[in-house]
């Protein structure tokens, strides 16, 4: 099996795995946060931070976090949290954390490759108060395969009211 760790955080939304990288203090845990305590219909759930293990698996990248950090969530200010977590995740978008200036107004769809396969690709400034809402948007509109291979299935566990 095919795996590498890569310095990132990881969160489930309605299934799918949303892959957020950037450097230390670039926003991924606030962004996850974010979106865990923002609830919805698609319940979203932490699955890594910090590290997240990557494999690649029935055609998959799927994410898990290393052993020793199962559930748990960097809250600058307030600590490491405990949290409900996934085991894994499929990978359906990878999002990189920049500074706003980075961001294109109206990009195309494009991809990024993890372990050899071509992930959907979007680059977001963390802090913006509308960036959950983006990656829910993101994760609606890119092409994916869901777990089960139906997008309508995830498509509305992801629902309209996100």
């Amino acid at each position: 099996m095919v795996h590498e760790q890569v310095h990132a955080t990881c969160v489930a939304i309605g299934g799918a795995g949303v892959l957020l990288r950037g450097p230390s203090g670039a926003g991924k845990s606030d962004l996850a946060l974010r979106l865990i305590d923002g609830g919805g219909t698609d319940g979203p759930r932490l699955v890594a931070d910090d590290r997240v293990d990557l494999s690649l698996r029935a055609g998959r990248v799927w994410a898990r976090a290393p052993g020793p950090l199962k559930g748990l969530l960097e809250v600058r200010g307030v600590g490491i949290m405990p949290m409900k977590a996934l085991d894994e995740a499929p990978i359906a978008l990878v999002c990189d954390l920049v500074a706003p200036p980075l961001v294109e107004r109206l990009p195309e769809v494009v991809t990024t490759p993890i372990l050899d396969l071509d992930i959907p690709f979007i680059r977001l400034a963390p802090f913006e108060a509308s960036a959950p809402a983006k990656i829910r948007l993101a994760l609606r509109r890119l092409p994916w395969e869901a777990v089960d291979g139906d997008t309508d299935i995830i498509a509305g566990r992801i629902g309209e009211h996100s």
